[in-house]
């Protein structure tokens, strides 16, 4: 076991190591965050035990979960939440408790005491919203419909878990505790915090952040500074510092600084949330696990399958396709950091031994593991699923298609797909030349409020077959997406071609290697924007 002489040497072998590691992952096109949770487990007690810096390491890790719920809560409006809220509690508590009963049921058959097997069952049910957060941000799903479902679920477990945990340690200390008491004090507290954040918003921080405003530097400051102390005054009412932080970024949201805020956040959060899988992986004990391997496979197996299946059922008696209901059940294929805190809560509550913690540790580090491969090759999953997944969706899915409505008089010439600055520009160019053009998005907010010009917006995926099937694809002359994923676009061109479109073309690549490989697959014409740009802009050089 190697000594550093200090902490500074021993956090900057850390990264160094880290850094190492990810690289190779990346090579080997491994997800970084599984890659980091190894690092973590590497220089963990159980193998080099190099980690001594116990506390800076989870201090930096719970800077790293505030700053990422407070730029998840930036970009959400209140009425987003407000049309995301009812779906996300039937869902959210629908999973928690078909989740706790069939655990519950597992755990019992395999012969487990009722606490013991409630235990389990608790903590099958709760899954990683700083995981899931992070994988939904690096794909960019986290405005899509789905990745908004999901999130809104995930803030539900949060308090769920943040109530149970409450409730043991009220029980611990009392012997008995009443539930309806424990759950007015926990309202009245939530009712007297968001009424606080309320007030700031109205008075408060639209004033102060003109004042900062002047100074990029400051209004970053103020934005951390405002993130962690809301996450703060979460831990102190009983909430959790992630419900405290997110509620943070929402009361920013509306502000004409967000994007400001969170742009320059991004990177800051990235580099904390780092130290975050570090001491995930670190706290894991590798010496409790293995002594109740067949168990922990069948729970992991249920969390991996099952919790997704509860998710889609709910989701499509709710009226939801069953692609959305499919992606947004993949963000509860894992449990939570939280469900092993409750592990821990439960072992120094003596209501569980070590080899009941161990089973929950070794079914945490399966299913974060398998889950975050599942989430990141989510639509070529679906592609592969979606034949038998039809069984858990209704024949109308109201909640996905009231809007997309086209008047019979504006049958589109162009149908584009991505409605992002350059979608929008060249929609708008081509309607200066006399084209109509049906702009397609999957953002909701952008197909509540309309295009800007007035002109048709339907919600839509171009990675979903069964979307394409409803287009008006008859007198369509171009098909056009600006979608710069690789394996959207390659789904798109074939289900075009599979349902006889006869018109062209159009997609969009980030590099020479995609454009190639589009232009092979069946694709009319492939625009590269930044290399387009720049050979315009080199031709225009030239020409003066």
């Amino acid at each position: 076991m190697i000594v550093f002489p200090d902490v500074f040497t021993e956090m900057a072998a850390l990264l160094l190591l880290a850094a190492a590691v990810g690289a190779l992952g990346v090579r080997l096109r491994q997800p970084v965050i599984v890659a980091f949770i190894a690092v973590g487990i590497l220089v963990g007690p159980s193998v080099l035990g190099w980690v001594s810096a116990n506390d800076q390491i989870d201090l930096l890790a719970k800077f790293g979960i505030t700053l990422l719920l407070f730029v998840v809560g930036l970009k959400l409006d209140l009425h987003i939440i407000r049309t995301m809220g009812p779906v996300a509690l039937a869902t959210g508590l629908g999973q928690v408790v078909f989740t706790s009963i069939i655990g519950y049921s597992i755990g019992y058959a395999f012969g487990m005491e009722p606490v013991t097997a409630l235990y389990v069952a608790v903590a099958l049910t709760f899954s990683s919203t700083i995981i899931i957060v992070k994988l939904l941000s690096d794909k960019r799903e986290v405005d899509t419909l789905h990745g908004r479902i999901a999130l809104g679920f995930l803030i539900v477990q949060d308090l769920v878990v943040v109530l149970v945990m409450i409730g043991l340690n009220a029980l611990n200390a009392t012997g008995a505790v009443s539930l309806t008491q424990t759950a007015f004090i926990v309202l009245i507290k939530g009712a007297g915090f968001l009424l606080l954040v309320g007030l700031a918003m109205r008075y408060l921080l639209p004033r102060l952040l003109h004042m900062l405003s002047r100074s990029q530097e400051l209004l970053v400051l103020f934005g951390i500074a405002w993130g962690l102390a809301l996450a703060a005054l979460g831990v102190m009412l009983g909430f959790s510092k992630e419900v405290g932080a997110f509620v943070a970024g929402v009361s920013l949201a509306s502000t004409p600084y967000r994007d400001a805020l969170g742009a320059r956040l991004t990177s800051v959060r990235d580099f904390l949330l780092l130290f975050f899988f570090l001491d995930l992986g670190a706290r894991l004990d590798l010496g409790l696990l293995g002594a109740q391997l067949v168990e922990s496979l069948v729970f992991s197996l249920f969390v991996l399958i099952g919790n997704p299946l509860i998710v889609m059922v709910i989701m499509g008696l709710l009226g939801y396709r069953s692609r959305t209901g499919f992606l947004a059940g993949l963000t509860v294929a894992q449990i939570s950091e939280f469900s092993l805190i409750l592990g821990a809560l439960g072992l120094s509550l003596g209501h569980i031994n070590a080899e009941t913690m161990g089973l929950i540790t070794l079914v945490g580090l399966i299913t974060i593991s398998a889950s975050t491969y599942m989430i990141i090759y989510s639509h070529p999953l679906y592609e592969r699923l979606a034949p038998w997944l039809k069984v858990f969706e209704r024949r109308r899915h109201h909640r996905e298609v009231t809007q997309n409505t086209v008047p019979d008089d504006a049958v589109p010439q162009v149908i584009l797909f991505g409605l992002g600055r350059y979608g929008l520009g060249i929609a708008r160019t081509l309607r200066e030349r006399g084209w109509r053009v049906l702009g397609i998005d999957f953002n909701p907010d952008l197909v509540r409020s309309g295009d800007p010009m007035g002109h048709p917006v339907m919600f839509g995926d171009a990675g979903d077959p069964e979307f394409i099937t409803t287009l008006p694809l008859g007198r369509v002359q171009w098909v056009v997406s600006t979608a710069r994923e690789r394996h959207v676009n390659l789904t798109l061109i074939h289900s075009l071609r599979g349902l006889g479109y006869s018109g062209r073309i159009a997609m969009t690549a980030q590099t020479l290697d995609d454009e190639a490989t589009l232009e092979k697959a069946g694709a009319d014409l492939v625009m590269t924007p930044f290399v387009d740009a720049a050979r315009e802009a080199a031709d225009r050089i030239t020409r003066r």
